[in-house]
């Protein structure tokens, strides 16, 4: 991580905008409507469908302020080696001095490498008490993300935020 790059905070929010995580990252870009983190797990190792989550594991974080999702970039604390992409369907980011929130839409997107991927969490999804209109965004971001994984280009979107 570069020192010089600022540091931000990061906090997730359930759909009632009350706090359920919070960490910090250092940004390494940003541009109008999207801003690319750096950040390290920060929780014990956790088994994750096939993969493990490890303490330190570094994360490339893309958020937009005008997207219904986030897309992660993961990868190995020990090798660097690229683990998943993991995307986040939340309401856009809202980004200020030093800090990055977004409500965490339940549904997410987990993709390997090698192409395959899981939606994780729908049942959670159905059963959020959010309004119609929120409910058919995040069901387009979730079409998005899929095409945008089954195209291969998740690891150009984290790189370019105009993809």
């Amino acid at each position: 991580m570069n020192e010089k790059s600022p540091a931000i905070t990061i906090i997730k929010l359930n759909p009632q905008r009350q706090e359920t995580w919070r960490y910090s990252g250092r940004v390494l870009n940003r541009d109008t409507n999207s801003i690319l983190v750096e950040a390290f797990f920060n929780r014990d190792d956790l088994p994750f469908h096939g993969i493990t989550l490890k303490n330190n594991d570094r994360f490339f974080e893309r958020y937009y302020t005008d997207r219904w999702y986030n897309i992660f970039e993961i990868h190995d604390r020990y090798d660097d080696r690229l683990k998943a992409w993991y995307c986040n369907v939340t309401t856009p980011a809202e980004i200020s001095q030093g800090e990055i929130t977004y409500v965490d839409l339940a549904l997410d997107l987990l993709v390997y490498p090698h192409g395959d991927y899981l939606v994780l969490d729908e049942d959670e999804f159905k059963e959020l008490e959010i309004d119609t209109q929120t409910r058919h965004n995040a069901r387009q971001a979730l079409s998005a993300l899929v095409e945008i994984a089954q195209a291969g280009r998740l690891g150009t979107a984290i790189l370019n935020p105009a993809f």
